[in-house]
């Protein structure tokens, strides 16, 4: 089973080919308090969304080779999340054809540099926030199957004291079904850490907090 990513930090794709445009980008947002993952083309971009999950994602409109609109196109036919949300950063201006553009590529905004910093930062933290929720909420969908699989795999080793007295257990069958226990229980503390829960103890108890 693919475990979620934890709930409480989400990341950030930068994209433009200038690093000045990068650093400052970075110096914007770094007050989130987020992982912001910075490349420099439109390639690097499209490879980042196929390796991770992002919140959000500020696209540069002019860069060389592939532009703004074709990663953006990209991203959306390859990406992890295909849905996710692109804000597209130009110095072109305002031009109503690139707005047009830059929506029908699957933008959900289209900013003009320069920009207020305090409105891109809000518009990003809004993204960082649902994309933190919905994560939350598919890590809570997640608990019941862990739960079941650590049932099963505690069901499995029921039979183990009667196989053992009876000699027909194998050791290879121990070590089956107690990597099958540990595994679940591990996936299960993983996803109730990711939700700011305590992690359950071996036989399911809750563990002990000081």
């Amino acid at each position: 089973m693919t475990r979620p990513a934890a709930t409480h930090r989400a990341k950030i794709l930068l994209v433009d080919d200038r690093a000045e445009n990068l650093l400052a980008l970075e110096a914007i947002l770094s007050s989130l308090d987020q992982e912001l993952i910075m490349v420099r083309s439109g390639e690097a971009a499209v490879d980042a969304v196929l390796e991770d999950e992002f919140a959000v994602i500020l696209l540069d409109v002019v860069m060389p080779g592939m532009d703004g609109f074709e990663t953006a196109a990209r991203i959306k036919e390859r990406g992890r999340i295909p849905d996710v949300p692109i804000i597209f950063l130009t110095a072109a201006g305002m031009d109503p054809d690139l707005a047009f553009r830059g929506y029908a590529a699957g933008g959900v905004d289209y900013i003009s540099k320069p920009f207020d910093p305090w409105v891109l930062r809000a518009k990003v933290s809004l993204f960082v926030d649902l994309h933190l929720k919905e994560r939350q909420l598919r890590a809570v969908s997640d608990l019941s199957s862990l739960l079941s699989a650590v049932e099963e795999a505690a069901a499995g080793l029921a039979g183990l004291p009667a196989a053992l007295a009876s000699g027909a257990l194998t050791n290879s069958a121990l070590s089956d079904g107690l990597s099958r226990l540990d595994g679940a229980i591990a996936s299960l503390r993983s996803t109730l850490s990711d939700l700011g829960v305590a992690g359950v103890g071996v036989e399911g108890a809750p563990a002990k907090t000081d």
